[in-house]
């Protein structure tokens, strides 16, 4: 069973991905008004079992997508994360020490089927496929023996980047991260159950239908694990907390010449087991 988040004419629900829609959960548990409050009231299951047998209630076209996790607390990026990936840096081939990390806000992502937004300051928009994580439960130095049990869903991101607006400053990248609707997560929660739903998965990214990243998790440099202990020794992490966890090499920026997106293309996410997240790309419109 997969769960998402949603709106009808602005208004929020969640609920259950049916056949040909959604089944609408959120009403009957006002308690948990979004599935952060799910996930840490530990009630995946239990709303997953409520869905079973249950009618479609919004059917495709009625709805908008939202990204699942619509106020976490934190987002956290994992970059470099897949050897050849690794291998594009200019600092040699050893995998580095540690992982590198940086911040994403929620309001720079979009859901499924929206578009991702070029802004006019710059035409060097690149996708980024990532695997994500959710976190479902507190914890602060988590071992990677327990980490495992510190994972509550899984789910997709194309981790959209302004290449330009990353080589602003001297050593960060916050600002080509983080324009409004220039990424995308979703389109929706998988419960995490077991390790195999991660540990050796396909990861692609395709763009007007041609591949461009293609790897699996089992080679990367950093396993999900790894991910969870090395964040929680300096930040609790918390439910709902949202980690993005690294791309494969392939991106617009790493071909030559540069290809970037550009409106009317499509970028298409995809991992087994979890689904595909698909957007569209258009230009920002700004009031005359």
């Amino acid at each position: 069973m997969r769960l998402a988040s949603y709106s009808v004419a602005g208004v929020g629900y969640w609920g259950a991905v049916g056949d040909g829609g959604m089944i609408a959960l959120s009403p009957e548990f006002p308690g948990w008004p979004s599935l952060r409050e799910v996930i840490e009231a530990g009630a995946l299951g239990e709303v997953v079992a409520a869905a079973e047998g249950r009618a479609v209630t919004h059917p495709d076209g009625t709805f908008r997508w939202e990204i699942p996790i619509p106020r976490p607390e934190k987002i956290l990026c994992v970059g470099v994360n897949y050897p050849d990936r690794n291998a594009e840096y200019k600092d040699g081939q050893d995998a580095p020490p540690n992982p590198s990390l940086f911040v994403r806000f929620a309001r720079s992502f979009v859901g499924e089927g929206e578009a991702l937004v070029r802004p006019p300051e710059s035409d060097q928009l690149d996708y980024e496929g990532e695997v994500v994580i959710v976190i479902g439960r507190e914890g602060r130095r988590i071992p990677q023996a327990r980490a495992w049990d510190h994972i509550a869903a899984i789910t997709l991101a194309n981790e959209g980047t302004l290449r330009d607006w990353v080589r602003h400053a001297k050593f960060n990248v916050t600002q080509g991260k983080n324009f409004d609707a220039s990424g995308s997560i979703g389109p929706w929660l998988v419960p995490f159950e077991r390790p195999a739903q991660l540990e050796d998965i396909a990861l692609e990214t395709r763009v007007n239908g041609e591949l461009r990243q293609s790897d699996r998790t089992s080679r990367m440099i950093f396993p999900f694990p790894k991910i969870v202990e090395y964040i929680s020794t300096f930040t609790t992490l918390v439910p709902g907390d949202v980690i993005l966890c690294g791309t494969p090499t392939g991106a617009g920026a790493r071909r030559d010449p540069p290809v970037w997106l550009k409106p009317g293309d499509v970028v298409e996410i995809r991992a087994e087991g979890i689904g595909t997240l698909t957007n569209p790309i258009r230009d920002e419109v700004r009031p005359g």
